[in-house]
């Protein structure tokens, strides 16, 4: 494994451009990976990364000796603390780094759970709404192309893994694919919906949520099939769009559980 000291290491200076520029991830099709548990995660469910970045005081901890022992020859590179620094604002502590392609979903035909994701910018709050549509059983996302770039560091840290459990469509116009869509779109609201509680989310139904500040889309609310709201007893009337997202799509999950005993 070749060992990096030089900060102008090209490998490791394509690596660093891929980490600040959401331009450079676009063009080349490729995205950073940061830490074990993301590297772990695409391993298991894609293969190995095409390059392996391990810090030259991580290689000692047994889960890396693992990670890198599963790495065909030629694809790590061990890099010395001085040179870490290169890759900009990462976390020492992460240790490991992967460049993969960025995954590319086949043509799709559309699911029967689908989550639909209208101009959220914060990459956190992109992210954990990955992450719960993965462990409610989404199998397909369609972000706007308002909505923070899916493959980021920040959207995937925030995911944890879940990019890779999921099929992720960019750049859509949500309003014209939830009139094609065959089954049911539900919008959401703040208020003047139907409680989620209420509204039929059995069969096929693709879940639009849209930004904090300005909600769903006048046109993406026009193509829905149904518009829901969350019931909020307490005095204070506002979930974060992750969180009502995660509300969303775990009461989509009851309801489909229950059509199916």
């Amino acid at each position: 494994m070749p060992r990096i000291t030089s900060r102008d290491n090209p490998r490791l200076a394509s690596a660093a451009r891929l980490i600040a520029s959401s331009r450079e991830r676009r063009k080349t099709a490729r995205c950073v990976l940061e830490g074990e548990h993301l590297v772990v995660a695409y391993c298991r469910r894609i293969g190995p990364p095409e390059v392996l970045i391990v810090a030259e005081t991580a290689q000692e901890r047994p889960d890396v000796r693992t990670l890198i022992a599963k790495i065909p020859g030629g694809r790590t590179l061990i890099v010395a603390d001085a040179a870490w620094s290169a890759l900009g604002p990462v976390p020492a502590a992460a240790g490991v780094l992967a460049v993969v392609p960025t995954p590319q979903p086949p043509a799709h035909v559309p699911a029967d759970f689908c989550l639909l994701i209208e101009d959220v910018q914060d990459p956190g709050n992109v992210g954990s709404m990955l992450r719960s549509a993965a462990a409610a059983g989404v199998a397909q996302v369609f972000l706007s192309s308002g909505c923070a770039f899916a493959w980021s560091p920040k959207v995937l840290r925030a995911g944890q893994g879940a990019h890779f459990h999921l099929e992720i469509h960019e750049d859509v116009d949500l309003p014209a694919w939830a009139r094609a869509y065959r089954g049911r779109t539900i919008a959401t609201a703040v208020a003047t919906g139907e409680s989620i509680w209420r509204t039929d989310l059995t069969g096929a139904v693709a879940l639009a949520i849209g930004n904090e500040g300005g909600g769903l889309s006048a046109a993406l609310r026009g193509a829905a099939d149904a518009i829901a709201t969350i019931p909020m007893p307490g005095r204070f009337e506002s979930l974060n769009a992750a969180a009502a997202a995660a509300v969303c799509l775990f009461e989509c999950a009851r309801q489909r559980r229950r059509g199916a005993e």
